[in-house]
This record gives structure tokens, C-alpha cells and sequence, in this order.
């Protein structure tokens, strides 16, 4: 037969009754389909790793089961997953190791054994008379030793009793540093000189003198011509 373990987280919110409730119900789921139930380990509350579903801690339960096949892990998954008060869940198929891990676990040879309360008291009481007898023994030596210990005891005090002169340190004080005046500088009005207006240069008139053209002559031309043409 092969073996499983499905683990999951109950909402916290609710009432005892109701988370016992849940786990009650998949027990059933995983008996009603022929499977048989090993073990049920309720871990209680724990810290969550991240926030779920605005939860910081949740139930955790541990159901371990045998079957002849792995048919019911698919259907009790789907319940699993529309189940509002399962905030996560896992499904695990155990080999002969995880097997004989669980057995070693639940037989105490895995992890702390709890103790009874008869023995817690008498752990306690041994621990206390040992932890008197201790006492006592270092008491003892400590008395045997008043006289050795007195000597630099003397010394120590004598040392102690010199007064310590300490010089005081010479006080230098710093002359006041006087805050140099501040003289305001009287603001100098510069005058605003208006240059003179311009006055348009006056064109003088020149004259024109006009000179009359000299008259063409033109008698002596005529004459030297007609000279050329009588020697020809």
C-alpha cells in the first residue's frame, strides 16, 4: 500500500469547534474512500513565513494516510482548494525513509522527548542542593583568606589616603573684539547736464557768377581758306 501525508493551514479566526471541525471533515473524506488513516498530528498555532490573506499565523494539521492507489488525493485537493478556511495545503507521497522518519518521530527517537513533572521537580531539586554545594565550597576557601588579603588591603588604602593635586589650568581670557563702526557713505547726487540743443547749419549762397562765352571769329578760317585754293 502506498502511503501519504497531506498537511494544511486552518483559517485562526475561527472558534475551536470549527477548525476541529474542519479537520474532522477530511479525515472522513480520506476514510469514506477506503483509505486508512495513520496518524493525525495537530502542530497547533504557528508563524507564517509571509502573510496570507491578511493572516500572519494559522493551524497546521498533519494527516497521514495509506491507500491502495493515489484516486482520493485529486478529489480531496479540489475540496481543499474551494474550502475557504484552508489558507494553503500540500500532498506528499511517503517513501520507506519518510515512513521510517515518521515511526522514529512519533516513537521519540526523533526530536525532544517530553518530560514528566515528577522528574522536572526532581531535576529541579538536584540542580538547586548542587547548585548550594557549590556555594558552600566556594565560601569556604573565601573565609579561609581574611588574613593574606587584609595586608594589601592597608597598602591600597595608603594609596588611596595621597591626596591628588590637581593644578588648575591657567584661565586665558580672550580680549572683546570690538565691532568696527560701520560709516554710511553719503549718496552723491550726479547733476543731469542737458546738452544744448542742436541749431541747423545755415546754408550760405554762393553766387553764381555766370561768364559770358567768347565769340567765334570765324573772317580769318575763311580767309585762310581761300588763300590755299588761289596757290593751287
Amino acid at each position: 500500500m502506498n502511503q501519504y501525508e497531506v498537511t494544511f493551514i486552518v483559517d485562526p479566526v475561527l472558534s475551536n469547534d470549527e477548525i476541529e471541525s474542519t479537520s474532522k471533515a477530511y479525515q472522513d473524506l480520506v476514510a469514506d474512500d477506503g483509505c486508512t488513516i495513520v496518524n493525525v498530528d495537530r502542530l497547533g498555532l504557528k508563524q507564517l513565513a509571509y502573510p496570507i490573506n491578511k493572516r500572519s499565523s494559522g493551524v497546521y494539521y498533519c494527516v497521514e494516510f495509506k491507500g491502495e492507489s493515489g484516486a482520493i488525493i485529486p478529489k480531496m485537493e479540489l475540496a481543499l482548494r474551494r474550502d475557504e478556511r484552508i489558507m494553503r495545503f500540500l500532498t506528499v507521497s511517503l517513501d520507506r525513509y519518510g515512513i521510517q522518519y515518521n515511526e522514529d518521530k512519533r516513537a521519540g527517537k526523533i526530536g525532544t522527548v517530553k518530560k514528566d513533572k515528577k522528574d522536572d521537580k526532581k531535576d529541579t531539586g538536584n540542580s538547586r542542593n548542587k547548585s548550594r554545594s557549590k556555594s558552600s565550597e566556594k565560601a569556604a576557601p573565601a573565609a579561609a583568606k581574611p588574613a593574606v588579603a587584609a595586608t594589601p588591603a592597608v597598602e591600597k588604602a595608603a594609596v588611596a589616603a595621597a591626596p591628588i593635586v590637581e593644578a588648575p589650568a591657567p584661565v586665558v581670557e580672550t580680549p572683546a573684539v570690538v565691532a568696527t563702526p560701520v560709516v554710511e557713505t553719503p549718496a552723491v547726487e550726479t547733476p543731469v547736464v542737458e546738452a544744448p540743443a542742436v541749431v541747423p547749419a545755415v546754408e550760405a549762397a554762393v553766387p553764381v557768377v555766370e561768364t559770358p562765352a567768347p565769340a567765334v571769329v570765324a573772317a580769318p578760317v575763311v580767309a585762310a581758306v581761300a588763300a590755299i585754293s588761289e596757290e593751287e
